[in-house]
């Protein structure tokens, strides 16, 4: 039997365990034009939590009992298609299921004597990608700027600071542990990084941390971290929304101090993005990215969590920073 995961319920909130179920069906098999895909590894990402919701957004959301999807790598393990061969490992967006029918259609090929495999949905995927356009495209860094990102120690978070890092910057790290403090500024080279769950006066540290004040504030938290940076951005500073996890699980709309004031005071810019925005680009971003990976400036970290049927609980815990880096699921 294929083992697959399909939405059993809407999440009212956080997602639950019981908004996911595990179901059997019977193993697929191809016909001409067609590649049956093994997944090796899936990726999840905290965008997914729109999707389970009914709401209209820029991706249609996922019906109810019926299956989930996100980013894989996969392995072509059957073909009837020319441009495959057994053996050969994909990447793209595919169903939560052990085994899949394609017609290989919008699928990479992707090469794993080039970066290991999981590479390939974070600094060399979406992951990557999402971190160098927003940065690049919309923050528009100067040697000698200061960059702060809120979320640093997660999967865009890490690789952004690198990139600030690379192109000559001061960035600085904001995550939710003294764990992830140390490792943002001894392994992924934040000049500093503050723990907003042990900090009373957010402001405050932002403004310490900055002495020459924000230029640029890649945000992926939103809500009260991103009021506390807005206060401290500089004239003519950039804010690139790339996410808002801190109010993906909220019932209700919270308010809070509006953008308006600052960003007429400091002639600042704030724009949001999807990575699909840049999708035309695509190629020199990877160029780009491989370059830095293979001289060493870019170091990839990832959490990994083994068995299919663990996807859901490893969805759930990024709510909870329970990551360092990628999350990523290893069949």
């Amino acid at each position: 039997m294929n083992k697959t995961i399909i939405l059993n319920s809407r999440p009212v909130g956080k997602p639950q365990l019981s908004d996911f179920k595990l179901v059997d069906e019977e193993m697929p098999t191809i016909t001409e034009g067609e590649i049956l895909l093994k997944a090796k590894f899936v990726s999840v990402d905290p965008y997914l939590r729109g999707r389970m919701s009914d709401a209209k957004s820029y991706v249609p959301p996922f019906e109810l009992q019926k299956v989930m999807g996100s980013g894989l790598v996969a392995e072509v393990t059957a073909s009837k298609n020319e441009k495959f061969k057994v053996g050969d490992f994909v990447s793209g967006a595919l169903n939560w299921k052990e085994f899949q029918v394609s017609t290989g259609e919008n699928l990479l090929k992707i090469d794993d004597s080039v970066a290991p495999l999981s590479n390939y949905l974070g600094v060399l995927g979406m992951t990557g990608l999402t971190a160098y356009f927003g940065l690049t495209e919309i923050g528009k860094p100067q040697k000698g700027e200061t960059i702060v990102v809120s979320g640093a120690a997660g999967a865009v978070g890490t690789i952004v600071g690198q990139i600030g890092k690379i192109m000559g910057c001061r960035v600085v790290g904001i995550a939710g542990s003294d764990e992830k403090v140390d490792l943002l500024k001894s392994k992924f080279g934040f000049d500093e990084a503050i723990n907003y769950n042990t900090t009373e006066d957010m402001t405050k540290a932002i403004a310490e941390a900055c002495p020459n004040g924000v230029d640029v504030y890649f945000d992926n938290v939103g809500g009260e971290i991103s009021d506390a940076v807005h206060a401290n951005i500089n004239r003519l500073g950039r804010v690139i929304n790339c996410g808002a996890i801190s109010a993906y699980n909220d019932t209700s709309v919270l308010t809070g101090p509006r953008v308006e004031y600052f960003l007429i005071k400091k002639s600042a810019l704030m724009q949001g993005f999807i990575v699909s925005n840049y999708a035309e680009k695509f190629p020199e971003g990877i160029k780009h990215l491989s370059k830095w990976l293979s001289e060493g400036k870019l170091i990839s970290t990832e959490t990994v969590v083994e068995g299919f049927e663990n996807i859901p609980q490893a969805f759930i815990d990024l709510f909870d920073g329970k990551n360092n880096g990628k999350m990523i699921v290893k069949i």
